[in-house]
């Protein structure tokens, strides 16, 4: 997919709320890509031992019953993170900023003193903010999904998002071969800042709504 060797996780989460320093991690969901091809799908539901707000659940279709049924301890997710985010592996999500504060935050409750040097170690991309240089708003993953003709999958569970994410990706590539330009780059709505954390490895740049696919000249990694 790269033209190079190099491990892609395709990666997604669903939480009990927005904010990543009291809210937690439900569902979390990993495609590990080497060469194009997948080579493990990951899911697991963490059990956090505590109620569901209601509307989670009406968004999500997780329930208290699935998390208690089918869920793991958070530690047990927190330690296979731990052993997949391998130094310079190319994190991919939708709207990674979110993402990868929750799963920080994760890491940093069980490894307090090495969770910077994993987050920091990897590589990411955000295809939401490569998704706002190409099409119009709305800019969602399902507008992406739309907007290049992939089969829908049920969103707002993580695996089936991680597998849309995967497709998108690929149809961004097809379209214009420079997603590795927005590596590290995220863009932000300045009318609002950056959402939570900044993260010192992230470069975060103001990123306007355009109506029309950005030249090349113009993509936002340039400005």
């Amino acid at each position: 997919m790269w033209g190079i060797k190099i491990k892609v996780i395709f990666f997604d989460t669903e939480t009990t709320g927005l904010d990543f320093r009291c809210c937690k991690i439900i569902e979390l969901a990993m495609l590990t890509v080497e060469n194009g091809e997948i080579m493990e799908e990951y899911d697991e539901f963490i059990n956090i031992g505590e109620p569901l707000p209601p509307g989670i659940t009406q968004i999500t279709s997780i329930t208290n019953e699935m998390l208690k049924n089918e869920g793991v301890e958070e530690e047990s997710v927190a330690n296979d993170l731990k052993g997949r985010l391998t130094p310079d592996t190319l994190m991919i999500a939708h709207n990674a900023q979110f993402d990868l504060s929750f799963i920080y935050f994760l890491l940093k409750r069980h490894f307090p003193s090495e969770a910077d040097d994993i987050v920091s170690s990897l590589n990411w991309i955000d295809t939401y903010t490569v998704l706002k240089d190409r099409k119009e708003y709305p800019h969602k993953l399902i507008d992406a999904v739309h907007h290049y003709g992939i089969e829908e999958v049920n969103f707002h569970r993580a695996i089936e998002d991680t597998k849309a994410l995967f497709e998108v990706t690929k149809a961004l590539k097809r379209e214009r071969n420079d997603l590795v330009e927005y590596v590290n780059v995220f863009g932000y709505n300045p009318k609002y800042g950056v959402s939570g954390l900044t993260f010192p490895f992230i470069e975060y740049k103001p990123q306007y709504y355009s109506k029309f696919m950005k030249s090349s000249d113009d993509i936002l990694p340039r400005k």
